[in-house]
Protein backbone atom coordinates (compact mmCIF):
# COMPACT_ATOMS: atom_id res chain seq x y z
CA UNK A 1 0.00 0.00 0.00
CA UNK A 2 1.44 3.35 -1.07
CA UNK A 3 -0.07 5.45 1.67
CA UNK A 4 0.69 8.01 4.36
CA UNK A 5 -1.31 8.28 7.58
CA UNK A 6 -1.26 11.16 10.06
CA UNK A 7 -1.63 9.61 13.51
CA UNK A 8 -0.92 11.21 16.89
CA UNK A 9 0.90 14.14 15.36
CA UNK A 10 3.16 12.37 12.90
CA UNK A 11 3.09 10.78 9.44
CA UNK A 12 3.42 7.02 9.16
CA UNK A 13 3.89 5.15 5.87
CA UNK A 14 2.23 1.89 4.85
CA UNK A 15 -0.71 0.30 6.64
CA UNK A 16 -0.22 0.80 10.41
CA UNK A 17 -2.27 -0.77 13.19
CA UNK A 18 -4.69 1.61 14.91
CA UNK A 19 -6.82 -0.15 17.52
CA UNK A 20 -6.47 -2.62 20.36
CA UNK A 21 -8.64 -5.62 21.18
CA UNK A 22 -10.46 -3.52 23.78
CA UNK A 23 -10.91 -0.30 21.79
CA UNK A 24 -14.56 0.75 21.81
CA UNK A 25 -14.63 0.92 18.00
CA UNK A 26 -13.21 -2.61 17.66
CA UNK A 27 -16.17 -4.32 19.27
CA UNK A 28 -18.90 -1.69 19.67
CA UNK A 29 -18.50 0.15 16.37
CA UNK A 30 -18.10 3.82 17.26
CA UNK A 31 -16.26 4.92 14.14
CA UNK A 32 -16.88 7.26 11.21
CA UNK A 33 -14.95 8.29 8.14
CA UNK A 34 -15.14 10.49 5.10
CA UNK A 35 -13.59 10.22 1.69
CA UNK A 36 -12.23 12.87 -0.65
CA UNK A 37 -10.19 12.75 -3.82
CA UNK A 38 -7.11 14.33 -5.31
CA UNK A 39 -6.56 13.75 -9.02
CA UNK A 40 -5.00 15.60 -11.94
CA UNK A 41 -3.74 18.25 -9.54
CA UNK A 42 -7.23 19.01 -8.14
CA UNK A 43 -8.93 18.43 -4.77
CA UNK A 44 -12.63 19.11 -5.44
CA UNK A 45 -14.73 19.89 -2.35
CA UNK A 46 -12.02 18.72 0.06
CA UNK A 47 -13.16 21.35 2.58
CA UNK A 48 -16.73 20.02 2.53
CA UNK A 49 -15.57 16.45 3.08
CA UNK A 50 -13.55 17.54 6.10
CA UNK A 51 -16.52 19.40 7.56
CA UNK A 52 -18.74 16.36 7.06
CA UNK A 53 -16.22 14.16 8.89
CA UNK A 54 -16.52 16.37 11.96
CA UNK A 55 -20.33 16.38 11.72
CA UNK A 56 -20.44 12.60 11.34
CA UNK A 57 -18.31 12.20 14.46
CA UNK A 58 -20.68 14.38 16.47
CA UNK A 59 -23.72 12.49 15.17
CA UNK A 60 -22.25 9.24 16.52
CA UNK A 61 -21.39 10.73 19.91
CA UNK A 62 -17.72 11.34 19.14
CA UNK A 63 -15.78 14.59 19.37
CA UNK A 64 -13.17 15.30 16.73
CA UNK A 65 -9.83 16.30 18.27
CA UNK A 66 -9.22 18.46 15.17
CA UNK A 67 -11.29 21.12 13.43
CA UNK A 68 -12.34 20.67 9.84
CA UNK A 69 -9.80 23.29 8.81
CA UNK A 70 -7.01 21.47 10.61
CA UNK A 71 -8.01 18.17 8.98
CA UNK A 72 -7.91 19.82 5.56
CA UNK A 73 -4.49 21.36 6.22
CA UNK A 74 -3.07 18.00 7.28
CA UNK A 75 -4.64 16.28 4.26
CA UNK A 76 -3.00 18.78 1.92
CA UNK A 77 0.33 18.13 3.60
CA UNK A 78 -0.20 14.43 2.91
CA UNK A 79 -1.09 15.09 -0.72
CA UNK A 80 2.20 16.97 -1.11
CA UNK A 81 4.07 13.78 -0.20
CA UNK A 82 3.11 12.27 -3.58
CA UNK A 83 4.14 13.37 -7.09
CA UNK A 84 1.79 16.05 -8.40
CA UNK A 85 -1.22 14.60 -10.15
CA UNK A 86 -1.11 11.21 -8.38
CA UNK A 87 -4.69 9.94 -7.97
CA UNK A 88 -5.34 9.76 -4.23
CA UNK A 89 -8.06 8.75 -1.82
CA UNK A 90 -8.15 10.97 1.28
CA UNK A 91 -9.81 9.48 4.37
CA UNK A 92 -10.24 11.17 7.75
CA UNK A 93 -11.17 8.33 10.14
CA UNK A 94 -12.39 8.95 13.68
CA UNK A 95 -13.09 6.38 16.37
CA UNK A 96 -13.63 5.98 20.10
CA UNK A 97 -11.17 4.16 22.32
CA UNK A 98 -13.27 4.08 25.49
CA UNK A 99 -16.87 3.90 26.67
CA UNK A 100 -19.46 1.31 27.62
CA UNK A 101 -22.07 0.90 24.87
CA UNK A 102 -22.05 4.69 24.36
CA UNK A 103 -18.62 5.96 23.29
CA UNK A 104 -16.67 8.36 25.48
CA UNK A 105 -16.30 11.44 23.24
CA UNK A 106 -13.14 12.48 25.07
CA UNK A 107 -11.46 9.27 23.87
CA UNK A 108 -11.94 10.07 20.16
CA UNK A 109 -8.85 9.58 18.01
CA UNK A 110 -8.28 10.46 14.38
CA UNK A 111 -6.16 9.07 11.56
CA UNK A 112 -5.95 11.01 8.30
CA UNK A 113 -4.99 8.71 5.45
CA UNK A 114 -3.80 9.69 1.98
CA UNK A 115 -3.63 6.61 -0.26
CA UNK A 116 -2.65 6.19 -3.90
CA UNK A 117 -5.85 5.01 -5.62
CA UNK A 118 -6.68 5.41 -9.33
CA UNK A 119 -10.16 6.58 -10.26
CA UNK A 120 -12.28 3.83 -11.83
CA UNK A 121 -12.47 3.92 -15.60
CA UNK A 122 -15.96 4.92 -16.84
CA UNK A 123 -16.50 1.59 -18.58
CA UNK A 124 -19.96 0.98 -17.19
CA UNK A 125 -21.25 -1.26 -14.44
CA UNK A 126 -24.21 -3.57 -14.09
CA UNK A 127 -26.69 -3.59 -11.21
CA UNK A 128 -29.66 -5.47 -9.82
CA UNK A 129 -32.16 -4.95 -7.03
CA UNK A 130 -31.14 -6.02 -3.53
CA UNK A 131 -33.46 -7.48 -0.92
CA UNK A 132 -31.45 -5.61 1.71
CA UNK A 133 -32.75 -2.11 2.44
CA UNK A 134 -31.35 1.09 3.83
CA UNK A 135 -32.34 1.74 7.46
CA UNK A 136 -34.49 4.60 8.70
CA UNK A 137 -33.07 7.44 10.85
CA UNK A 138 -34.77 5.92 13.91
CA UNK A 139 -32.91 2.63 13.49
CA UNK A 140 -29.38 3.65 12.49
CA UNK A 141 -27.08 6.72 12.38
CA UNK A 142 -28.02 7.57 8.79
CA UNK A 143 -26.99 11.22 9.29
CA UNK A 144 -23.36 10.14 9.61
CA UNK A 145 -20.88 8.40 7.35
CA UNK A 146 -20.69 5.72 9.99
CA UNK A 147 -18.70 2.52 9.60
CA UNK A 148 -21.60 0.45 10.97
CA UNK A 149 -23.81 1.35 7.98
CA UNK A 150 -21.49 -0.40 5.56
CA UNK A 151 -22.25 -3.87 6.90
CA UNK A 152 -25.72 -3.64 5.35
CA UNK A 153 -24.29 -2.17 2.14
CA UNK A 154 -21.76 -4.99 2.06
CA UNK A 155 -24.54 -7.57 2.32
CA UNK A 156 -26.30 -5.97 -0.63
CA UNK A 157 -23.16 -5.87 -2.76
CA UNK A 158 -22.26 -9.43 -1.85
CA UNK A 159 -25.74 -10.55 -2.84
CA UNK A 160 -25.42 -8.75 -6.20
CA UNK A 161 -22.01 -10.23 -6.94
CA UNK A 162 -23.26 -13.72 -6.17
CA UNK A 163 -25.80 -13.13 -8.95
CA UNK A 164 -23.13 -11.92 -11.38
CA UNK A 165 -23.65 -8.15 -10.98
CA UNK A 166 -21.21 -5.44 -9.94
CA UNK A 167 -23.48 -3.55 -7.55
CA UNK A 168 -26.99 -3.33 -6.14
CA UNK A 169 -29.81 -0.82 -5.98
CA UNK A 170 -31.00 -0.47 -2.39
CA UNK A 171 -34.50 0.62 -1.41
CA UNK A 172 -35.53 2.58 1.66
CA UNK A 173 -37.78 1.07 4.36
CA UNK A 174 -40.90 2.11 2.41
CA UNK A 175 -39.76 0.45 -0.80
CA UNK A 176 -38.63 3.54 -2.68
CA UNK A 177 -35.24 3.75 -4.39
CA UNK A 178 -32.53 5.06 -2.06
CA UNK A 179 -29.08 4.58 -3.60
CA UNK A 180 -26.47 2.08 -4.69
CA UNK A 181 -24.35 0.40 -2.03
CA UNK A 182 -21.78 3.22 -1.91
CA UNK A 183 -22.92 5.87 -4.38
CA UNK A 184 -25.95 7.97 -5.19
CA UNK A 185 -28.19 6.92 -8.07
CA UNK A 186 -29.41 9.01 -11.02
CA UNK A 187 -31.63 8.32 -13.99
CA UNK A 188 -32.43 10.31 -17.11
CA UNK A 189 -35.83 10.26 -18.77
CA UNK A 190 -37.06 12.38 -21.69
CA UNK A 191 -34.12 14.79 -21.42
CA UNK A 192 -34.38 15.44 -17.67
CA UNK A 193 -32.29 14.11 -14.77
CA UNK A 194 -33.95 12.49 -11.76
CA UNK A 195 -32.46 11.41 -8.42
CA UNK A 196 -34.02 10.20 -5.16
CA UNK A 197 -34.92 13.04 -2.82
CA UNK A 198 -32.93 12.83 0.44
CA UNK A 199 -35.30 11.40 3.05
CA UNK A 200 -32.96 10.58 5.90
CA UNK A 201 -32.21 7.01 4.82
CA UNK A 202 -29.07 7.78 2.81
CA UNK A 203 -26.41 10.47 2.72
CA UNK A 204 -27.04 13.45 0.48
CA UNK A 205 -23.64 12.99 -1.11
CA UNK A 206 -21.26 15.89 -1.64
CA UNK A 207 -20.61 14.84 -5.25
CA UNK A 208 -24.39 14.38 -5.69
CA UNK A 209 -25.03 17.93 -4.49
CA UNK A 210 -22.32 19.24 -6.78
CA UNK A 211 -23.70 17.47 -9.87
CA UNK A 212 -27.23 18.65 -9.10
CA UNK A 213 -26.06 22.24 -8.98
CA UNK A 214 -23.86 21.94 -12.09
CA UNK A 215 -26.60 20.36 -14.19
CA UNK A 216 -29.12 23.00 -13.22
CA UNK A 217 -26.67 25.79 -13.98
CA UNK A 218 -26.11 24.21 -17.40
CA UNK A 219 -29.86 24.40 -18.10
CA UNK A 220 -30.66 20.73 -17.61
CA UNK A 221 -33.91 20.00 -15.78
CA UNK A 222 -33.25 18.13 -12.53
CA UNK A 223 -35.88 16.52 -10.30
CA UNK A 224 -35.24 15.39 -6.73
CA UNK A 225 -38.19 13.12 -6.02
CA UNK A 226 -39.39 9.72 -4.89
CA UNK A 227 -38.38 7.09 -7.43
CA UNK A 228 -39.73 3.57 -7.86
CA UNK A 229 -37.56 0.71 -9.01
CA UNK A 230 -39.81 0.33 -12.05
CA UNK A 231 -38.87 3.87 -13.11
CA UNK A 232 -35.20 2.95 -12.86
CA UNK A 233 -35.81 -0.14 -14.96
CA UNK A 234 -37.48 1.99 -17.64
CA UNK A 235 -34.99 4.90 -17.59
CA UNK A 236 -33.26 6.22 -20.71
CA UNK A 237 -29.97 6.44 -18.78
CA UNK A 238 -28.70 5.39 -15.37
CA UNK A 239 -25.55 6.69 -13.72
CA UNK A 240 -24.00 7.15 -10.30
CA UNK A 241 -22.24 9.89 -8.39
CA UNK A 242 -19.93 9.41 -5.45
CA UNK A 243 -16.53 10.33 -4.16
CA UNK A 244 -14.73 7.14 -5.18
CA UNK A 245 -15.61 7.21 -8.88
CA UNK A 246 -17.19 10.67 -9.17
CA UNK A 247 -19.55 10.18 -12.16
CA UNK A 248 -19.90 6.70 -13.68
CA UNK A 249 -22.31 5.14 -16.17
CA UNK A 250 -24.47 2.11 -15.47
CA UNK A 251 -24.80 0.05 -18.63
CA UNK A 252 -26.96 -2.85 -17.49
CA UNK A 253 -29.79 -3.22 -15.01
CA UNK A 254 -31.10 -6.73 -14.45
CA UNK A 255 -31.30 -8.17 -18.02
CA UNK A 256 -31.56 -4.81 -19.80
CA UNK A 257 -28.55 -3.23 -21.52
CA UNK A 258 -28.10 0.55 -21.79
CA UNK A 259 -25.59 2.93 -23.33
CA UNK A 260 -23.95 5.87 -21.56
CA UNK A 261 -26.20 8.78 -22.50
CA UNK A 262 -25.92 12.54 -23.06
CA UNK A 263 -26.98 13.61 -19.56
CA UNK A 264 -24.42 11.30 -17.97
CA UNK A 265 -21.78 12.59 -20.37
CA UNK A 266 -22.68 16.20 -19.60
CA UNK A 267 -22.60 15.55 -15.85
CA UNK A 268 -19.11 14.05 -16.05
CA UNK A 269 -17.89 16.85 -18.32
CA UNK A 270 -19.27 19.51 -15.98
CA UNK A 271 -17.74 17.88 -12.93
CA UNK A 272 -14.28 17.69 -14.50
CA UNK A 273 -14.55 21.34 -15.51
CA UNK A 274 -15.55 22.28 -11.98
CA UNK A 275 -12.70 20.24 -10.50
CA UNK A 276 -10.10 21.99 -12.66
CA UNK A 277 -11.55 25.49 -12.92
CA UNK A 278 -14.09 25.94 -10.14
CA UNK A 279 -17.62 27.14 -10.75
CA UNK A 280 -16.38 30.44 -12.16
CA UNK A 281 -14.89 28.51 -15.07
CA UNK A 282 -18.23 27.10 -16.18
Amino acid sequence: MNAWHFIDGEWVHGNPLLMTAWSHATWLGAAVFDGARAFEGTTPDLDRHCRRAVRSAAALGLKSPLTAGEIEEIARDGIARFPKGTPLYIRPFLWAEDGWIAPDPASTRIAISVVESPLPEPKGTNVCLSKFRRPSPETAPTDAKAVCLYAQAGRARGEARAKGFDDAVMLDPLGHVAELTSANLWIAKDGAAHTPVPNGTFLNGITRQRILRLLRRAGIEVHERTLTYQEVLEADEIFSTGNHGKVLPITRIEDRDLQPGPIYARARELYWAFAHEGESGL
